[in-house]
């Protein structure tokens, strides 16, 4: 009788943990300041490297605006943004993520500014692991708008063939290595921000702009893997 009351307990903690990871929410019910402030204008953030990887840094910078502009936002010029911020010692967002933005309200107009965290980004086996989070925080209220973390793996095993056995894995190593100091760490980049923004509520220039409020939203915290 005993082991059949354990077993129940268990059962029922299982049926408790599995209901609260499957928990779902809306757009609007996650990220309800997007909505409340509805910026329109973005200025992206030079990255903040926690990694070991020394150009991490400027392979992510140019790779975020995108996506963001394809949701529907209007973001500054990250070159132009560049020659400012270094202009105004302010190229170390980490200087900025934990205090008052307005400032960045005033100098370039924008309603809200990206910031980025590499925490991994390395080269791992035959692809590249990364791991960023990202944060959109108000520069009129100093909130966090919209907040996401991406774990991600890009596989770039398949990328070349060079037969079986030790050999074509060697072979394979070594040419991989050479194609991730070159363009694979920018699609790298580009996977972590398209995964990232996918979910982003959708800006003043697309026809969705206050209107996917009830679109399910996906989870804050992605762990992927994907192809190049």
């Amino acid at each position: 009788m005993r082991k059949i009351t354990y077993l129940l307990i268990a059962a029922c903690a299982l049926l408790f943990a599995s209901c609260g990871t499957t928990a779902s929410f809306t757009r609007g019910e996650l990220y309800p300041k997007m909505y409340d402030e509805k910026p329109m204008t973005l200025l992206v953030m030079p990255p903040i490297n926690n990694s070991n990887n020394v150009e991490a840094k400027d392979l992510l910078y140019t790779s975020i605006n995108q996506p963001l502009a394809e949701a529907g936002y209007y973001v500054i010029s990250p070159h132009l943004a560049m020659e400012i911020f270094k202009a105004e010692s302010a190229y170390d967002a980490e200087n900025f993520i934990d205090g008052n933005v307005g400032m960045f309200g005033k100098v370039f107009g924008a309603d809200a500014v990206i910031f980025s965290v590499i925490e991994n980004w390395e080269k791992k086996g035959f692809g590249i692991q990364t791991k960023i989070t990202y944060l959109v925080k108000s520069t009129t209220s100093n909130e966090v708008l919209f907040d996401r973390t991406c774990d991600l793996y890009l596989d770039l095993s398949d990328n070349n063939n060079y037969g079986g056995g030790l050999a074509g894995a060697l072979a394979s190593l070594a040419v991989s290595v050479l194609d991730t100091a070159l363009t694979d760490h920018i699609v790298a980049a580009r996977k972590c921000n398209e995964y990232i923004f996918h979910d982003i509520p959708q800006g003043k220039y697309r026809n969705e702009h206050l209107q996917d409020q009830e679109i399910p939203a996906e989870a804050k915290n992605i762990k992927k893997t994907v192809k190049k």
